[in-house]
């Protein structure tokens, strides 16, 4: 008995801790300023934590979106302040000039080599996967490769690795005829080589861009961007080879890209924007708030990070927590920048 009061009372602290758990904001920049870059707009950032106090961030920038002038730009954070940007990817391929779309930096545990996956094409309906990586923490890098034939890398969201070389990649395919299908890739060998499992395609709910994390169950969960007015998801129990019926969780979602990862207390965190579509792709991005759940399906906000108005876009959010807990979100701000936001 003198034993088991200590371990109740820590579980009972442990859940009470994650059920109150708020994050606060605990700085807010953007990346660069205006003037200090040469591309008028700038979209779909990712960003990596690379040692101690120290982060990458990329994403792509010129003219505008499909614009084939568009290239890969990225910052390091040390000392507390973002870097001047720099190119490190474009679309040129045999002499032709495209866009570049959707970087996603990501690293292996226990290993030092970064790797930046990221697309080039016309549009998304015809991209072709690309993977560059680094040995030096994204200062030099790889020459491009072509990803295989069929595979695209994570379309925006951070691969999950659950150990033993096993490696989830979320996915999503748009067609011409709009038909959106997300699926996740999986690698066996360290990402050596790739195999697709399709996530529901038996059914007409149209989802794409996934985050993909793991319950302490062992299941598997995807949380998609729709055009079903709510943030969909589907669990798998057999590490992503196959995987149940979508479900809608409580989560507006207005056409709009989310990230979501599992803190280290356990819960489940989303940056998203609460709203549903409108008559224009891009509405519903005027504001951007943070979740949280305990299974992935029932959330609720606990933090508002943008409340613009008609006309302001805050979109296409990523989100880490690093080594020493802090989490780390950044996000388009109105085209025009990117923002980076500590929570603690």
């Amino acid at each position: 008995m003198k034993n088991i009061v200590p371990f109740l009372a820590f579980l009972f602290l442990t859940f009470y801790s994650c059920k109150s758990y708020k994050p606060q904001i605990f700085s807010s920049h953007q990346i660069f300023q205006q003037g200090q870059v040469g591309f008028k707009e700038c979209h779909a950032s990712t960003i990596q934590s690379i040692g101690k106090d120290s982060l990458l961030a990329c994403w792509f920038g010129g003219t505008h979106e499909s614009n084939p002038d568009v290239v890969i730009w990225s910052s390091h954070y040390t000392n507390g302040r973002w870097q001047s940007p720099v190119q490190v990817a474009d679309g040129i391929l045999e002499g032709k000039r495209y866009p570049t779309w959707n970087p996603v930096l990501y690293q292996k545990p226990m290993n030092d080599t970064l790797y930046l996956f990221y697309k080039i094409g016309p549009n998304p309906r015809e991209w072709k996967g690309y993977v560059k990586y680094s040995l030096d923490k994204g200062h030099n890098w790889s020459k491009a490769q072509q990803l295989p034939e069929g595979i695209l890398g994570p379309i925006k969201n951070k691969p999950l690795s659950l150990g033993d070389g096993l490696l989830l990649s979320p996915s999503s395919t748009e067609t011409k005829d709009e038909i959106w299908k997300a699926h996740i890739e999986i690698s066996r060998d360290h990402g050596k080589t790739w195999s697709t499992s399709k996530i529901r395609p038996d059914t007409s709910i149209q989802v794409i861009q996934p985050s993909i994390v793991q319950h302490s169950d062992g299941r598997i969960q995807v949380l998609c961007r729709s055009k079903e007015n709510k943030v969909m998801s589907a669990f798998s129990s057999d590490q992503g080879n196959t995987w149940g019926p979508w479900q809608a969780t409580n989560l507006l979602n207005p056409n709009s890209a989310t990230d979501a990862i599992r803190l280290k207390n356990g819960l489940f965190m989303i940056v998203y924007n609460p709203a549903i579509a409108g008559k224009d792709w891009w509405e519903g991005r005027t504001k951007l708030y943070i979740a949280t759940s305990n299974d992935g399906l029932h959330w609720h906000d606990v933090l508002t990070l943008e409340d613009g108005v008609k006309g302001d876009e805050y979109s296409y959010p990523t989100i880490i927590q690093d080594a020493a807990g802090l989490i780390h979100v950044t996000y388009t701000w109105n085209r025009r920048g990117i923002k980076h936001i500590i929570l603690k």
